[in-house]
């Protein structure tokens, strides 16, 4: 079985690599581009098949598509972090909603019978009200930002190319998740960041922070892409699905957690310039109809990731030390 997974380079595309690996019955084949950062997959680099592709260039799609023949595609790449699409907001619409379109046209071209996954995202819930949590599939959305109103058109033609063409298209709205390897502009791994440069030294022993209050419903990324792999093994084509614990934490309790595994001496600051124009609330996801379909459950601890996280970023701090 062919695996083809877009992306692979980047925070979830390597960790899903790895699990798709471990399963010893897949043949991993990712995308990748010239300016891609290959780290995260070094250390897969002769078990994996490479190819370059440009995503918004569908004659490079389809030629990859053509070449590969996937039995599986797990469509991970992205422009995601939201603040860069309230500064690029045309590159993050065009980025990626022309790249999936792009995927969805070579296989159609082909006519593979494929199964395909579609990375989407609790942001594209945006404005939840209190009463509305824990957030179903059933929800209205209401995109606060450029890259949830991206991701609301990546679900929505995932839907209507099912509807139109029965394409086996599955739709993923993952809340966040996190873990070794995740980036360093995202909270989780800022403040971890931050952390490992105190404590050796290379940075004042002030944590600077955004939002402290917003809420969130964080995921271990290697339960995620376990998700990921049930989707299509056992999800429903055409189907839309949360993935998420179903527990929430205010971004400062998240940050105490990761205080509590350093004995440095830590400020906590608040820096205007990480505060959003708009920011979400809360994102606290139901994922029981996921669960129901396909028996996945979160099985890393919250407390667990974070410490993982912390570890990963004291290993990358000496390095570069």
């Amino acid at each position: 079985m062919k695996a083809l997974i877009t992306g692979i380079t980047g925070f979830a595309g390597s960790h899903l690599a790895e699990y798709l690996l471990s399963r010893g019955d897949v043949e991993v084949y990712g995308t990748y581009r010239l300016r891609s950062r290959m780290e995260h997959i070094q250390h897969l680099l002769n078990k994996v098949e490479l190819v370059e592709c440009e995503l918004k260039d569908p004659h490079s799609v389809n030629r990859m598509i053509n070449e590969i023949r996937p039995d599986l595609i797990f469509h991970l790449a992205a422009q995601s972090f939201v603040p860069t699409s309230w500064n690029s907001p045309t590159d993050t619409l065009t980025n990626n909603i022309v790249s999936q379109v792009n995927i969805f046209e070579a296989v159609r071209k082909y006519d593979f019978d494929c199964k395909i996954q579609i990375a989407c995202s609790s942001e594209e819930y945006g404005m939840v009200y209190p009463e509305e949590t824990a957030i179903k599939e059933t929800n209205p959305l209401r995109p606060l930002s450029p890259y949830a109103v991206s991701k609301v058109a990546q679900d929505f033609l995932g839907y209507q190319y099912y509807q139109s063409y029965g394409m086996k298209i599955v739709r993923t709205r993952t809340f966040n998740h996190t873990g070794p390897r995740r980036g360093e502009h995202f909270v989780t791994s800022n403040f971890a960041k931050q952390i490992s440069k105190i404590e050796l030294g290379l940075q004042q022993p002030k944590l600077l922070v955004g939002n402290l209050q917003a809420k969130r419903d964080f995921t271990d990324v290697r339960d995620v892409v376990r998700a990921y792999w049930l989707s299509l093994e056992k999800g429903e084509p055409g189907e839309v699905y949360n993935i998420a614990a179903g527990t929430a934490v205010t971004i400062d309790e998240m940050l105490q957690t990761l205080l509590s595994f350093t004995d440095a001496e830590i400020e906590i600051e608040v820096d205007p310039s990480r505060l959003r124009p708009s920011d979400v609330e809360i994102l606290l996801g139901d994922s029981s109809v996921f669960s129901e379909r396909t028996g996945w459950v979160p099985e890393i601890p919250f407390e667990q990731t974070m410490e993982d996280l912390l570890n990963y970023w004291r290993h990358i701090q000496r390095e570069r030390k």
